[in-house]
């Protein structure tokens, strides 16, 4: 039986994967690390309140077979483009540095359409970089899922991302081809993506882009 470490539960897309993972009878054990505890009772669920800026401190408590990181924020939300780091590059790092020296064999981390370490656009470049630094790192297997823009309820009411979902489906028809990975994805189908791979127990490195996630979904 194996067990799951989740970060970033609280969000759109580990909102729907920790639902996921607590019904999966291929995990005995799911455990969430987070700011603060969910308001969620699950006889397979083990929950922590950590620091972020000494995850050192938690070191034994972030430990899996499978690490599932779902961490992301935006710059406007961060208050900077340090803030913004921190929450997409620096916090995703060390907790996958962690859980490799814990005895981690998978590693799987969402991050965006557009990621790439050498793009003008910081968003994207962080999100690069931090593929980048993970796919490196001595896991049996990683797995990273660049999604379009995410459809779901979020808390926090964002009324120009709404507008641009809005948007995006109406021309989702035109997008075909290569434009394929730009509709916008549900939530749910990027987490159901997520446990698909992690299941099917492939090594190496895999990177999935919007469609092939919405595609995975469907098995």
């Amino acid at each position: 039986m194996n067990t799951a470490l989740l970060v970033g539960a609280s969000g759109l897309v580990g909102k729907q994967l920790l639902s996921l993972l607590l019904e999966d009878p291929a995990y005995e054990k799911v455990t969430v690390i987070g700011r603060k505890e969910l308001p969620i009772q699950h006889k397979k669920l083990s929950q922590h309140v950590v620091d972020f800026e000494h995850l050192g401190q938690a070191a034994q408590r972030i430990r899996a077979h499978d690490g599932f990181c779902c961490l992301g924020t935006t710059i406007r939300k961060a208050g900077s483009e340090a803030a913004f780091r921190k929450v997409d590059y620096t916090y995703p790092y060390e907790i996958a540095k962690i859980a490799k020296v814990n005895g981690a064999r998978r590693f799987l981390i969402v991050t965006a359409v557009g990621a790439d370490p050498a793009s003008n656009v910081f968003y994207n470049r962080v999100k690069g970089e931090i593929e980048q630094t993970i796919t490196k790192m001595p896991f049996d297997a990683v797995h990273v899922f660049r999604p379009s823009i995410l459809v779901g309820e979020r808390e926090e009411f964002r009324p120009w991302e709404r507008i641009g979902i809005l948007a995006m489906k109406a021309l989702s028809f035109a997008m075909v081809g290569g434009w394929k990975k730009y509709r916008p994805i549900p939530a749910e189908a990027v987490a159901k993506a997520m446990v698909r791979a992690a299941r099917e127990g492939r090594s190496g490195i895999h990177i999935y882009e919007s469609d092939q996630i919405h595609a995975m979904s469907q098995g």
